[in-house]
């Protein structure tokens, strides 16, 4: 070994001098700071606190229209936002085909109402053969049996030049009754199957304040539907609310974003299609509530929690909380603290169980410099 360090350059012998030392020793990990934290003691107080929801200016019934028989879009004659009254034209099918058929049906009337003329003669014909003794009593039967069967095929032609008949008017869809167009489904040129929908009609009359609350929350929206004035919508661009009527909870939630959809009646509100608003649910005051300000609450890993501080070891652990809503700035603590015990309320994310900390104290202010020295007058020449 001390051979081969004789023979070895200097600078890799300082290498492997260096790499010695460093191996043996070991530093020592720093300690952990001590944190400057805000603390607030715990203490119970009143709370009247609100939940707001996003909502939308609905109409209560929006009928989707469409043609009965299949076609081609020949024209349309509204355009969104366009008012429209009952039996007014919306749109046309290409109807020559329909028109075919109607002649079609007719033609078939005529030739059963021939086919029918032609039986009643033989029949009486056939009457007479029989009185006379030249046929049978069965013959004349069977001669009755084919002229009514012609007089139902006759019935069954009319009915079906009557269906034919409606066929060819239903190449022009009309509006049920007065309303606004929503939207446009169909454009000229487009082969529209029975039923497919063409153009959206929001028909006049009363409004919803359509909005979704989720599961947690939908029982406070039901008991607050007895309580005048809890639920209160207020339109976009208005700091006015006016109070709201619950008329519709859906039964069971929406499979992708877990919220029920609630309906309420708008009443006199003049309010605009589309239009977006905000429903304010109050609940009502509790007193003996804990009120926290909202950096105060911890969320991770889906845990709630707050930092509590003891104070004789000026040391922080975590503590599960369960919020039960929100009053202004500040969170409503449910359950999980006691009046009395010190929150850290700022720098909760920067702090480890069993940290040691300080109580944040405000610096002073420093007094008022002193004014500058005056200026000397200039010397004069």
């Amino acid at each position: 070994m001390l051979h081969l360090l004789r023979l070895a350059p200097p600078l890799l012998l300082a290498a492997l001098l260096s790499a010695l030392v460093s191996g043996c020793s070991r530093e020592a990990a720093a300690p952990e700071p001590v944190r400057a934290v805000r603390t607030q003691l715990v203490s119970t107080s009143s709370a009247s606190s609100s939940h707001e929801y996003a909502a939308e200016v609905k109409p209560r019934i929006e009928s989707r229209l469409s043609f009965r028989v299949p076609g081609k879009l020949l024209s349309r004659a509204v355009n969104l936002g366009d008012s429209v009254k009952a039996g007014q034209l919306l749109a046309r099918l290409d109807g020559q085909d329909l028109r075919l058929a109607e002649a079609a049906a007719s033609a078939a009337v005529a030739a059963a109402r021939t086919n029918r003329d032609q039986a009643g003669q033989d029949y009486k014909r056939f009457v007479d053969l029989q009185r006379q003794g030249f046929i049978s009593v069965a013959e004349l039967e069977r001669r009755d049996s084919a002229f009514k069967a012609a007089q139902a095929q006759l019935e069954q032609a009319r009915a079906q030049a009557d269906v034919q008949g409606n066929q060819a008017g239903y190449a022009q869809l009309v509006a049920d009754a007065a309303g606004v167009v929503t939207g446009i489904d169909a454009e000229p040129g487009q082969v529209l199957a029975a039923g497919a929908p063409v153009v959206r009609v929001a028909l006049d009359g009363p409004r919803d304040i359509v909005f979704s609350v989720p599961e947690d929350q939908i029982g406070r929206v039901k008991s607050a539907a007895g309580q005048a004035g809890a639920l209160r919508v207020r339109l976009w661009g208005s700091d006015k609310t006016f109070p709201l009527t619950l008329r519709e909870v859906a039964a069971a939630a929406d499979p992708v974003t877990r919220t029920f959809l609630i309906k309420a009646d708008a009443g006199p509100l003049d309010a605009k299609l589309g239009q977006s608003a905000t429903v304010v649910l109050d609940l009502p005051q509790r007193a003996g509530v804990i009120k926290l300000p909202l950096a105060a609450v911890l969320q991770q890993g889906g845990k709630t929690s707050v930092w509590v501080v003891d104070g004789a070891s000026m040391t922080v652990k975590p503590v599960p909380v369960q919020v039960g809503g929100a009053d202004g700035n500040e969170a409503v603590i449910a359950g999980g603290l006691n009046a009395g015990q010190e929150v850290v309320v700022a720098g909760v994310h920067v702090l480890n169980p069993g940290q040691k900390v300080r109580r944040y104290v405000p610096p002073r202010t420093a007094p008022a410099a002193a004014d500058a020295t005056p200026a000397t007058p200039a010397a004069s020449r």
